[in-house]
């Protein structure tokens, strides 16, 4: 962008309030949906980008030494802290963690900054910091580098994390949306919907008949199983902000496939159902921290299947679908009643903080 004071176009941006007569961040463009990739692509990414385009990936692959790297950043604002299965701390290690896995790399190095703000006790900071600690040994990772840095009390939330992570992407691995083709077949490694029912229930004060708890987990192993069957997986995702319809979306509109998921087949555990009925909200759209979505060739998708059951982050593993290359660009959840719906990509986030 030539001229970096050049005033964005906001006619042409998704506007769920008047932001074209007072242009404002909302919530909404925290939520992983289209508000964010609006957020990006017209503001951020003009003035950033160099001349070709960056693929909007879970992490970027880039090549170093020889060497192809998977290199990615996220940053933690989770409300409450610590929450039903897991806190800020987890979340800071497997999300990022995750992201690298979603390229097929193996996390190696962590950095850990911290922003805390002024009169958060100690020993909160303690306890993020054992969370985070246990959670990056339990993933394999180590965390090496890092900053600290203290706002005024009334400006933060306690604490906020950003992690920052690189791994190896092994040789013959090509992860990305662009290999997505029809005839793939779409699956998930388990229930979707529960971390951000879990936030919810414990941020509300809410009871339902069975606890929920937080998927938070990293799934680097998981991806390893799936690659020692099928190199040539096409596609991975981790459907956290925006849920499962939102990482859907974001494949089929960069294949210009479209995908058709069986309803019915999704699998949605009765405690986020009966909470999604309560509250209005659809389980595809909840946000997830233990779960991916995968992309794999017909011809291997069974092997993958048996490979995801055998690991104890996928017992629980189904298909739910397949790639079409009819209404590319497009996803559609045929019903249980023989019917369809299209799973539009959410415009913000049901449920904001919740990572």
């Amino acid at each position: 962008m030539s001229d970096t004071t050049a005033v964005p176009d906001m006619l042409s941006w998704t506007c769920p309030a008047p932001l074209r007569d007072g242009p404002r961040v909302v919530m909404g463009h925290g939520g992983g949906g289209t508000l964010s990739a609006e957020l990006i692509e017209q503001i951020v990414l003009p003035a950033v980008d160099g001349p070709a385009p960056a693929p909007l990936n879970d992490s970027a692959v880039v090549e170093l030494g020889g060497a192809r790297l998977a290199f990615s950043t996220d940053s933690f604002v989770v409300r409450p802290l610590f929450f039903p299965g897991g806190s800020i701390g987890d979340l800071a290690v497997n999300g990022t963690v995750n992201d690298l896995a979603m390229s097929g790399a193996r996390a190696a190095y962590l950095s850990c900054g911290l922003i805390l703000e002024e009169g958060v006790e100690i020993d909160t900071v303690a306890r993020v910091s054992a969370a985070l600690g246990a959670a990056a040994r339990a993933a394999g990772v180590r965390v090496v580098t890092g900053d600290t840095k203290v706002v005024e009390a009334g400006h933060g939330d306690g604490v906020y994390v950003n992690t920052s992570g690189i791994g190896l992407v092994p040789a013959g691995v090509d992860l990305r949306p662009g290999r997505v083709v029809p005839g793939d077949v779409v699956l998930v490694n388990g229930a979707i919907g529960v971390h951000g029912v879990a936030i919810m229930s414990e941020r509300e004060n809410l009871r339902f008949e069975a606890d929920v708890v937080s998927d938070c987990a990293a799934l680097g192993g998981l991806v390893e199983a799936m690659l020692s069957v099928c190199p040539d997986l096409h596609a991975l995702r981790d459907p956290t902000r925006g849920g499962l319809a939102a990482s859907l979306n974001e494949i089929a509109t960069a294949s210009g496939t479209g995908i058709v998921v069986r309803e019915r087949d999704v699998p949605v555990p009765p405690p986020v159902a009966g909470a999604c009925a309560m509250l209005g909200l659809d389980p595809m759209y909840v946000a997830n921290e233990g779960k991916l979505v995968a992309f794999a060739p017909r011809e291997h998708a069974d092997a993958v299947l048996a490979a995801m059951r055998a690991h104890p982050l996928g017992a629980e593993a189904v298909i739910i679908g397949e790639v079409v290359a009819d209404h590319p660009g497009m996803v559609v959840a045929r019903t249980g009643l023989g019917g369809t719906r299209v799973v539009d990509m959410p415009l913000g986030e049901q449920l904001p903080r919740i990572c």
